[in-house]
């Protein structure tokens, strides 16, 4: 009888081996949501960074992304110098969020010239842009710790990205050209619909609970992005739109259509906002992007047909002088 037992189980034994071998050996489906999560970037999170003198100033750095109205705002503990968005307002989930005007490839891509200035731009440049940008504001002092933290940030969010490389998922979608111009009186119906909940009928945001900054920012009106920022451009707004609002709606599962994001942006960046002058802007204007909505231009299309497009008529106008030269 004992003898039998001690069989049973040696052959339960061998099944069971036998079972987890095959199996082993066996390639199994993939989730195609997780290859999909895998596909693009996605930034490191709070509690990644490391807990060291260096992490410190990483940290710092993720907070003035995160909190930009607390030291810089109009309530400011640094300086009152700008109009009381976050950074975070614009570049989503402190600047790693796929699709999300993230921050992936910056220091991959900086030092870099950009077409906009015609220079060569540090990362502290192009942060500063922002600063007078979308942040409507003043310029940060490129040595301050302040500066120095966020660019510590930024270094250490891109830090497994080779120099020169702008892996899927960084910045935001460049959608599909409609075939028509963006709608703004369609695109109004939409953000009724879609986004006046959390930013208001009237696009003026929703405050903070503390009164320091926005919970949900200012679309348009004094305390939003003055018209040289780069999201007041049609493509880079409706990228945005459509694979992240509303909020937090990803590029998984978008509950807006493309001509919809179009539309929308149309309408919001047809508001009323803050103007920064952009004469020095673009100083060649064959590289000044087809959606800028203020001229000089290179072409005779309109500064409205420029910034409501269809912009595939625009694009086979340039193609056509291409090869004509």
């Amino acid at each position: 009888m004992r003898f039998k037992l001690i069989l049973f189980f040696v052959s339960i034994f061998f099944l069971l081996f036998l079972f987890i071998r095959i199996e082993s050996g066996k390639k199994h489906p993939t989730n195609p949501i997780a290859v999909d999560s895998a596909d693009c970037w996605t930034g490191a999170g709070l509690y990644q960074i490391p807990v060291d003198s260096t992490g410190n100033s990483i940290r710092f750095g993720r907070d003035l992304i995160s909190n930009t109205a607390h030291y810089f705002g109009p309530q400011g503990t640094v300086s009152h110098s700008t109009n009381g968005m976050n950074c975070q307002n614009c570049h989503l989930d402190a600047g790693t969020k796929p699709w999300g005007n993230n921050f992936g490839a910056v220091a991959s891509q900086y030092p870099k010239k950009r077409d906009r200035s015609g220079k060569i731009e540090s990362i502290e440049m192009r942060v500063n842009d922002c600063f007078q940008r979308s942040l409507n504001g003043k310029p940060i002092d490129s040595l301050s710790k302040e500066m120095r933290a966020i660019v510590a940030y930024l270094k250490w969010l891109g830090k497994e990205i080779p120099k020169g490389v702008k892996p899927k998922g960084v910045g935001i979608e460049n959608l599909t050209y409609l075939n028509r111009a963006a709608d703004p009186i369609q695109g109004q119906q939409y953000y009724l619909a879609s986004c006046a909940q959390c930013h208001g009928a009237h696009g003026a945001g929703m405050p903070a609970i503390d009164g320091i900054g926005f919970l949900y920012p200012p679309l348009w009106g004094a305390n939003s992005f003055n018209d040289a920022a780069g999201i007041y451009r049609l493509s880079k707004f409706a990228g945005f739109i459509k694979n992240n609002m509303p909020n937090p709606t990803n590029y998984h599962h978008p509950s807006i259509s493309n001509d919809q994001a179009w539309d929308i942006a149309a309408f919001v960046n047809s508001q009323p906002r803050p103007h920064k002058d952009q004469s020095g802007d673009w100083p060649d204007l064959n590289k000044k992007m087809i959606d800028e909505p203020f001229g000089p231009y290179s072409d005779s299309f309109t500064e409205k047909q420029h910034k409501y497009g269809p912009f595939n008529v625009i694009l086979h106008r340039a193609s056509q002088s291409q090869h004509a030269l």
